[in-house]
């Protein structure tokens, strides 16, 4: 019977699940898991990041992108408490992640130790699975059991491990439940299926309301909608579920989404949300103007955000499947057709914007320019501010491409720890991450982690030295703008320093050079620092409370400053308003 230390099994159990990159950083705490880790590096690589934020963050970004657990690993006490940022946005955009986090030897436990942090208690709120190893004999087995409820929660899963403990030896061996492990989901109830049917036929101004939860069934939900002359909305993570040129689409909803769907759902007699838990009420039909179905996994959503009538616990693929087994159920297009007439408007309104040409650059037509050039295969990794705004309305995202950001916690900097994640996943394909000089500047140090890696990311940090965002944020709850202009940073020399690519731009043309060039280096990442014009990213549709709020906002700055603020044209004010 063999002898094998806990930290060789500990790997063997990763590799079992089929595990290929673990990021983070070595550290007295973890170094025992670490030399595994080096002992079989020809099966699991380990990503050396600069920041354990970062390590978390690629982590819960791989795990968007592959729909595998991400991996992450960090010493314990300061290298945990880092990993925290990143472990949240898994936990609330509800992706596996598995962490494993370093601590003192189990004889110094307990005795305030240097470094030393209760773990348990500090990942309790982030975790859905929370563990310290107290013994090698279950090291194999709790850590197989972390994954099985990281997969089966959807959630993060954390294991603290005093660090003498793998280096502790095993006799046996173990076998690892990955073969073996699936998950099922509930089967289609006939009679939700009827009602469902029966709701469908009913209804003139029928809409679908589509979130990640939808990602997998993106072909069903596109013959369900096309079948049945029905206009479909996607949340902004799950953008691209469904091609956004599909001409059912809408594009998105809220803050950040289209006038034509805003007008749309206040005007829709019954809402089908597939696989979506989507936050903002203001944004859906007024309360008992629409009947509404619901289709999620997790029976806690249900009705959460909207009454449903119809509440279907289970599967989006198999559901719609059912649905189109049934053949057309609704054959009326007149709300569809009024819809697309709307939708045809907002983009002859943004084929306007996409055509600017200015110095500095328009995000506009910059992000117009990425999409057009887009490989169909490309993988975007979009930050938090005004570059997800632009992305919102400017990246007509395929079906055959990838979109993430941080959904739900919405955390700055997650666009460069995203770009390595996707990269290292996918080294056939090209990745772009778009971010705000604010959101890069928070993560910069890690692009020298893409150096190393020799990943050919191509970064764009939107540069107006100032957190835009912010900005409009502030204009819009009234208040005077403060503390929001960032002293300048010349990216492209720091890109340059780190060993990459970095090219500044201050025009349209000189970005659209830029851009083309990034795409023929291969070896590293390239940075493109683009000055561009502080154009406000107006909402789809300005409700009374945001217009109350510029107007406050206005009459403060005339009051302090004695003169009228910069505002974007009155006529896009009236178009959104209106």
């Amino acid at each position: 019977m063999a002898n094998t230390k806990g930290a060789d099994l500990l790997v063997d159990v990763l590799v079992d699940w089929g595990i290929q990159n673990v990021y983070g950083l070595p550290g007295d705490s973890i170094d025992t898991t670490i030399d595994a880790l080096r002992r079989q590096q020809d099966k699991i690589k380990f990503i050396q990041v600069r920041h354990e934020e970062v390590a978390a963050l690629s982590a819960a970004a791989e795990a968007k992108y592959t729909d595998k657990i991400g991996v992450c690993l960090s010493i314990g006490g300061p290298g945990a408490i880092h990993l925290l940022n990143g472990l949240y946005d898994a936990k609330m955009d509800h992706v596996p992640v598995l962490a494993l986090l370093g601590q003192v030897t189990s004889t110094s436990l307990n005795e305030g130790y240097f470094q030393e942090v209760n773990t348990e208690k500090l990942f309790d709120d982030v975790a859905v699975f929370n563990r310290t190893i107290s013994a090698v004999d279950n090291l194999p087995e709790v850590i197989d059991q972390a994954i099985r409820s990281a997969y089966e929660n959807k959630g993060v899963a954390v294991l603290t491990i005093p660090d003498d403990i793998p280096n502790q030896v095993l006799k046996g061996e173990y076998s690892s439940s990955a073969r073996a492990f699936t998950l099922n989901t509930p089967e289609v109830n006939k009679k939700q299926l009827d009602e469902t049917t029966s709701l469908i036929k009913d209804s003139s101004k029928p809409v679908v309301l589509l979130g990640v939860g939808a990602k997998h069934a993106g072909a069903e939900i596109k013959k369900f909608v096309e079948t049945n002359k029905i206009p479909f909305i996607e949340t902004l993570p799950a953008k691209g579920t469904i091609a956004d040129d599909h001409p059912n689409s809408l594009g998105n909803v809220g803050k950040l989404g289209t006038k034509a769907a805003y007008e749309a759902m206040k005007n829709a007699d019954l809402l089908i949300m597939f696989g979506t838990n989507y936050p903002y009420r203001p944004y859906l039909p007024e309360k008992g103007q629409a009947k509404s179905i619901q289709v999620d996994l997790k029976a806690e959503n249900l009705g959460k955000r909207y009454s449903v009538n119809v509440a279907v616990q289970g599967d989006v693929k198999k559901f719609v499947a059912a649905l189109n087994d049934l053949g057309t159920i609704r054959t009326e297009s007149k709300f569809l057709e009024a819809c697309q007439k709307s939708m045809s408007n907002w983009n002859k309104w943004m084929a306007d914007k996409r055509k600017l040409n200015t110095s500095p650059v328009s995000p506009e037509s910059m992000t117009a320019y990425i999409d057009e050039t887009a490989p169909s295969d490309l993988i975007y990794s979009i930050d938090v501010g005004t570059s997800t705004s632009w992305s919102a309305r400017y990246l007509h995202v395929k079906d055959d491409q990838k979109f993430a950001i941080s959904a739900w916690l919405g955390t700055m900097g997650c666009a460069l720890p995203g770009a390595i994640a996707a990269q290292v996943a996918y080294s056939d394909k090209r990745v772009v991450a778009l971010q705000g000089d604010g959101a890069f500047a928070m993560v910069m140090q890690d692009f020298v982690t893409a150096v190393k890696y020799k990943l050919p990311v191509i970064c764009i940090v939107v540069n107006n030295q100032k957190l835009a965002f912010i900005e409009y944020e502030q204009q819009q709850a009234g208040q005077l703008n403060y503390q929001i202009d960032l002293a300048d940073i010349d990216y492209a020399k720091f890109a340059e320093s780190c060993g990459g690519v970095g090219l500044t731009v201050k025009s349209n043309d000189e970005f659209k050079a830029a851009l083309d060039k990034a795409y023929t280096i291969t070896d590293k990442p390239i940075l493109i620092n683009a000055y561009v014009k502080d154009n406000a990213p107006l909402p789809g549709k300005i409700v009374m409370d945001e217009a109350k709020g510029y107007m406050k906002f206005g009459q403060e700055y005339l009051e302090n400053y004695w003169k009228i603020p910069e505002l974007p044209p009155l006529k896009d004010i009236l178009r959104q308003f209106f």
